[in-house]
Formats: structure tokens, sequence, C-alpha cells
């Protein structure tokens, strides 16, 4: 299994295996929202590949809290489902966050499962000031700052960046 940078050839076989994992009306949730019009931050979407064949995918978009604040939101990420429980999502994870920090990002949000994404260091207590651009379970609104204290204090909305 090899983690590469994801390529324009790899968006067929991403988009099925976002189809598989969240459904083909997963663009009707608000993250989305948050996505449309903006392209993926290139130097942060990877995908997991065995034998030219796609087996997890992460991606990351460039967003803002307030209108001050640069952060990185992830999602989605997707593992085949014959490779679930194998701890790809976890690499794909790890190795794409020390990515973000290692150019510079401060900061990343996601909407997720509070459970796994924990392990991670994301927490709901690091959101608890921020607003999201239409309804979700805010016990999955989680954020983590790869560096300490980024965000402390911050409060606003979360908006795109067009």
């Amino acid at each position: 299994m090899q983690i590469i940078a994801e390529q324009p050839g790899h968006t067929g076989g991403i988009e099925g295996l976002l189809d598989l994992a969240f459904g083909t009306d997963r663009s009707n949730k608000t993250v989305y929202r948050l996505r449309a019009g903006v392209e993926p931050l290139r130097e942060l979407c990877f995908v997991a590949l065995q034998n030219n064949h796609i087996e997890g995918t992460i991606r990351y978009w460039p967003i803002t809290i307030g209108m001050e604040h640069p952060a990185l939101l992830l999602g989605p990420i997707a593992v085949a489902e014959h490779r679930r429980s194998e701890g790809l999502g976890g690499v794909l994870i790890r190795y794409s966050l020390n990515r973000a920090a290692a150019l510079g990002h401060r900061i990343v949000l996601l909407v997720g499962d509070a459970p796994y994404y924990q392990r991670f260091g994301f927490s709901r207590a690091q959101t608890l000031g921020l607003t999201l651009p239409g309804p979700v379970n805010l016990d999955r609104f989680l954020g983590l700052d790869l560096v300490p204290g980024a965000l402390d204090g911050l409060s606003g909305d979360v908006r795109s960046i067009l």
C-alpha cells in the first residue's frame, strides 16, 4: 500500500468510494456548503493505492474562522469497505495532519465521529465558540490546533474561502 498525492485521474475512483461510504446525497450536508465552488488543497489531498486501486482517500479544504483566521476543513475521508478496521483511515489522517503541520497550517476542523477522531487530538471543546453555515449535530463538530493554542479564544462563523 502506498499513499500518494491525489491526481486528476483518481477523481472517478474517489467519487465512487465516497458514494459507497456516504451515499450519493452527501452533498446536502452542511460541510458541503463550505466546499461549494472551492477547490480542495491539492497539497493535502491523498489516496491510498494498492495495485493501482484506490483503497482510501482524504481531502482538505481552505476555510476561515471569522474573516481573520485561516483553517483547514478535513474531509471527506473514506476507506474501501474491505479495508475498514485495518487502520488505513488512521494512517491517512496522521500522514495528512503531519503534512499540514509541516506546511504551516495551524487549525483543522471537521464534522465526524468524536470517539474516532479524539485519538488524533480532535475535540468538541475546541469548537464551542464557532458556528457552521447550516445544521449539524454539534457533538460531531470537532477541532484540532496543530499549533498549541491556535484555537484558544476563537469565536465566530466558519466560512469558505472563495
